[in-house]
């Protein structure tokens, strides 16, 4: 077997293997060099990807997936809440509602997941970072 091409490699001189059933892949063919994409490769392009979780603004369904809700709630964050200001938890139950019903499982996500802080006596909320 010829070896393959690192990962520095012109994509366009990189071998096509066989795919399913003896058919031609249209992709590259993987070696042990190659990368697969960082978290931080993939955030790049989460405000895009989280467009097709909405439908006329609204969001469709929160993603049971981790990795896919966290995308959603760093958009989240990142759209209805401003750094350096307080909220009260009606506000942050007003902003989320503009997005989904279920205002309360998203707030949870937002303050487990780190993106937004809560005081103690859940009176204040904070976007973090």
């Amino acid at each position: 077997m010829p070896a393959q091409p690192g990962p520095g490699a012109d994509p366009a001189r990189i071998p096509r293997g066989p795919g399913p059933h003896g058919r031609e892949n249209p992709l590259p063919v993987r070696n042990r060099h190659d990368r697969l994409p960082g978290m931080s490769e993939i955030r790049t392009g989460g405000a895009r990807d989280v467009t097709a979780l909405f439908s006329h603004g609204r969001l469709t369904a929160i993603p049971r997936k981790p990795a896919r809700r966290e995308q959603l709630l760093v958009h989240l964050a990142e759209t209805l809440f401003e750094r350096d200001r307080s909220y009260t938890e009606p506000e942050v139950n007003a902003a989320l509602r503009t997005v989904h019903e279920d205002c309360s499982a998203l707030r949870r996500y937002l303050v487990v997941g780190g993106m937004l802080t809560r005081t103690r006596d859940g009176a204040a909320y904070r976007r973090a970072g």
